[in-house]
């Protein structure tokens, strides 16, 4: 009956991601971590768990919100306690087409991502990764589905299981099938309005968004998965870069020590690279369900597409290292409601979590 049972569940995965995912690659999966409905559940069970807090109310779900494609409406994050981070909770829908997590590109998949937010100290709060362990060593039913899932007993389950049971339901948050993949992919030229198609076009051509949230001839991810300084959040650090950069060159690590919390998001990629072209520089977030995941930009800074749109016409905000590609676009009032109105057509299909 139990195998029965997993083969309906399979077989009803494979045909709603089948309906679903036009407009998209084809997922690869880590040769070390397959996917199994049973781990897909296990690794959805453990996404929404509260007990992995120190206030017991928090869970990954409470950052990443189903109806919000997986966002949380917040301009910044919030964890225990009611306590904000530095940056906009990112959406979760298409994390499987990424190549590297988080706002500045830190870890480099989704198992070793789902780790940090449980030890950090405004998210979930614990000290230690070994709290974790010890909610599942407590409950007989995780026991139970680590056994099934990784042929392993309890002695033997460490924070990597965790991770990757986790990862695996995140790779299954995939969305496609919008108005614009019926448009562009399937040829159903009713598809968009008049205004989206030009919409479309503006995108592509005039407004050069296309250049960083790519549309390619089979698939569109929406993302180039670079990394971009576009002016957003620099104010702070713009003050003391010059003595920081001479700071730099001597000792980095120490440089970066001396600056204060803001400063250092600020940064932004630097911090992983070390690189000084990186300063300010974040990464290209998906378009995909943008009408969903406001406020937008990694600090959560512009609170509608308009603000946006608006913001990418003006040029950005000059810095010494805002990016090449940002420029003033000079877009009239008609081309700014047509390219608002294309964003609009890229909400698809949205999984749930229960």
């Amino acid at each position: 009956m139990k195998a029965l049972l997993v083969f309906l569940l399979f077989s009803y995965m494979t045909a709603v991601n089948a309906e679903n995912t036009l407009g998209l690659p084809p997922v690869t999966f880590p040769k070390n971590n397959p996917q199994s409905p049973e781990k897909i559940a296990l690794g959805e069970k453990l996404f929404n768990d509260i007990r992995f807090s120190t206030t017991q109310n928090i869970s990954c779900a409470s950052c990443h919100v189903s109806h919000l494609a997986f966002t949380d409406g917040k301009s910044l994050a919030t964890g225990i306690n009611g306590l904000t981070g530095m940056r906009n909770s990112p959406t979760l829908i298409n994390s499987a087409f990424l190549t590297s997590y988080f706002h500045d590109g830190r870890r480099p998949s989704l198992e070793s991502q789902s780790k940090d937010p449980l030890t950090n100290p405004i998210e979930h709060g614990l000290g230690h990764h070994s709290e974790v362990l010890k909610v599942i060593l407590a409950d007989h039913s995780y026991i139970a589905s680590f056994l099934s899932v990784f042929g392993i007993n309890a002695k033997n389950i460490n924070l990597d299981h965790v991770a990757m049971a986790i990862a695996s339901y995140e790779r299954t948050l995939i969305s496609g099938n919008s108005r614009f993949d019926k448009y562009h992919f399937d040829r159903q030229k009713t598809a968009l309005s008049f205004s989206e198609a030009r919409g479309l076009r503006i995108f592509r051509r005039k407004a050069n968004c296309a250049n960083c949230h790519e549309i390619s001839w089979d698939n569109a991810l929406f993302t180039d998965n670079r990394f971009y300084n576009i002016g957003i959040g620099f104010d702070e650090l713009r003050i003391t870069l010059p003595s920081f950069l001479i700071q730099a060159k001597a000792n980095v690590s120490e440089a970066i020590h001396n600056l204060n919390t803001v400063q250092k998001e600020q940064l932004g990629r630097f911090i992983v690279t070390h690189k000084p072209k990186d300063i300010g520089a974040y990464k290209t977030p998906t378009l995909r369900n943008i009408s969903l995941t406001a406020p937008y930009m990694h600090d959560g800074s512009l609170k509608t597409l308009r603000d946006v749109v608006e913001y990418y016409d003006k040029g950005g905000k000059p810095n010494a290292y805002l990016n090449p590609a940002i420029f003033p676009l000079h877009l009239t009032a008609q081309e700014k409601e047509d390219l608002i109105a294309f964003l609009g057509t890229l909400t698809g299909y949205l999984p749930d979590s229960h």
